[in-house]
């Protein structure tokens, strides 16, 4: 019964890192409190500390992976900076579409922070908007990596359950 109810926490946890929220920390959350209320068949703490190593981990990826692809297309360090903080205000505002909004705000913010702050710097727009799709690219690439880790938190807590 405990490992039916990790498998839809996780499968309502993985949508919501779909959307940009935090479903693999709500996942872990329920799966800590079935381990501390003592619940028969909860998650042992080895699965739960791999989780929240995989959680963080997640987590580091999404800020240095927008950064990071925003240099690697020539970005300046100031494109990196305004692709990560224009992400995490796309996010907050969300763009007004049922469910995926926030998702299509962050990478809308990605870009455009990206966009505009290498405009600032160099004043060249060919520069300006390579970069801004540099930054859109880490940011859908981050996005997939905190699914695909979120799917091994997942895995490694309801396989901890299982036993």
């Amino acid at each position: 019964m405990i490992v039916l109810l990790l498998f839809g926490v996780a499968l309502i946890g993985l949508a919501l890192t779909a959307i940009g929220l935090p479903g693999i920390w709500i996942f872990l959350l329920v799966a800590l409190g079935l381990a501390l209320g003592g619940v028969a068949g909860a998650p042992g703490p080895a699965a739960l500390m791999t989780g929240l190593g995989l959680a963080f981990l997640s987590e580091i990826i999404e800020w240095v992976a927008t950064v990071r692809w925003t240099r690697r297309t020539g970005g300046s360090r100031r494109a990196g900076w305004g692709a990560l903080l224009g992400g995490l205000v796309g996010a907050a505002v969300g763009i007004p579409v049922p469910i995926i909004g926030s998702v299509l705000g962050s990478f809308a913010g990605s870009f455009l922070g990206a966009l505009a702050a290498e405009y600032s710097t160099t004043r060249r727009s060919g520069l300006a908007g390579r970069v801004a799709w540099g930054a859109l690219m880490g940011r859908v690439f981050a996005t997939a990596m905190k699914i695909a880790l979120g799917v091994i938190v997942a895995v490694v807590i309801i396989a901890s359950a299982w036993r």
